[in-house]
């Protein structure tokens, strides 16, 4: 990426990219669009989704790097043996190189030279999909604030694995960061990143993610926000309006890898984080272990039916669901409970507002929009809830 600049103030410069020009990627859809404009829009946009509450009172939102903001690289391999691709594919499903792409850092883009060789040196056969053949379809690279890294070889079947061992010496000289290595087994044609099984090749088994101070452990097929500095700021936001009524108890609903649960945690709180996923509650329970919060626990549970099937309720409840909400039964379930406070964090406002009209009793009265994803019109926005 490069920046135009101009004489406008800050945040007034644009951003461009070689590969949107050439139309080769057309993903960040709001490329070459001033930042400042994005941020007002991003906030324009959930603050009328959300104008019927009149009390709700907007904190300033949280702007990101608008480049080199991702910690994570989901590529698709394509290409060849000896000249592999790591990108995207066009509408015919040839492979479209993006191993410069100006989103990830200088330190994740070095890697990806690294991982095409490694490609070409245990022959690897890219995944052909028009064809339906050959072994490798993705590449999941994950690089934590200490510049650690996380590689995942989606591949269709073992065939590979045996090689990919055998010249893994080899991957961690070239990459001394590289802490965990692993295979994920989709042998399904579909058009999804990964498959459920993980065969974990190192000894590490966790990618330790600094956050705040932090270590929170993520393990291959647990999932993190990819904009760290700006995830951050979210744990920090919903951090300081828990602490506001210091309750004794709190639940993370749909915790993943417990990164509200654990910034929220304290000697003197019961903090219970619930989550679908078993390989991000394994890693949530490892960083509590590690950080002595005994009183903070996780369970590999769906977020809805632990709350109906519980005998009470607690004092605070934090929800962060995916882009669907959490439904008309969590949130009758949170209107009838009692609960004095929530705290909302959301990827979608249409949701969220969904949400929000079937809880009347539970007012927001304070939000704040954190740019996860800068050249897109993707955001993150949490809320304060008080009941009326």
């Amino acid at each position: 990426m490069t920046r135009v600049t101009d004489t406008r103030p800050v945040g007034w410069w644009t951003v461009q990219c070689s590969y949107f020009d050439a139309e080769r990627c057309l993903s960040c859809t709001w490329m070459g669009r001033p930042y400042a404009a994005q941020l007002a829009a991003k906030q324009d946009l959930v603050a009328d989704l959300l104008a019927e509450h009149a009390g709700l009172d907007w904190l300033p939102p949280v702007a990101s790097r608008e480049e080199g903001f991702r910690n994570k690289a989901k590529m698709v391999v394509a290409g060849t043996v000896d000249a592999p691709t790591l990108g995207i594919l066009d509408a015919a499903g040839a492979g479209v190189d993006l191993q410069s792409c100006g989103l990830y850092p200088d330190g994740l883009q070095a890697v990806f030279p690294v991982l095409a060789a490694f490609v070409t040196r245990a022959r690897i056969e890219p995944y052909d999909v028009p064809a339906r053949r050959g072994e490798l379809k993705h590449l999941l690279v994950t690089q934590s604030a200490d510049g650690d890294l996380m590689v995942r070889f989606v591949l269709r079947s073992q065939e590979a694995v045996t090689r990919i061992r055998k010249h893994l010496p080899w991957l961690h000289e070239q990459l001394p960061a590289l802490v965990v290595a692993s295979v994920n087994l989709l042998p399904e044609h579909k058009a999804v990143l990964e498959g459920s099984r993980e065969i974990v090749l190192t000894d590490e088994q966790t990618l330790r993610m600094r956050v705040n101070g932090l270590d929170l452990h993520l393990r291959p097929q647990s999932f993190f926000q990819t904009n760290t500095d700006v995830a951050a700021a979210l744990y920090r936001q919903a951090a300081a309006w828990v602490e506001e009524s210091s309750p004794a108890s709190v639940w993370d609903l749909y915790c993943g890898v417990g990164g509200f649960a654990l910034h929220v945690a304290d000697p003197a709180r019961d903090v219970v984080g619930v989550e679908t996923s078993a390989e991000a509650v394994a890693s949530a329970a490892l960083t509590a272990r590690d950080a002595g919060l005994v009183r903070t626990t996780f369970l590999a549970d769906d977020a809805t039916g632990f709350a109906l099937a519980a005998d009470a309720a607690p004092d605070l409840v934090v929800v962060n669901p995916p882009r669907r909400g959490i439904g008309p039964d969590l949130a009758g379930w949170l209107e009838r409970s009692g609960v004095e406070r929530v705290v909302y964090s959301s990827c979608h406002a249409r949701s969220l507002a969904r949400d929000l009209a079937a809880m009347p009793s539970l007012r927001p009265v304070r939000g704040r929009l954190l740019d996860m994803f800068p050249q897109t019109t993707h955001y993150e926005v949490v809320t304060l809830l008080e009941r009326a």
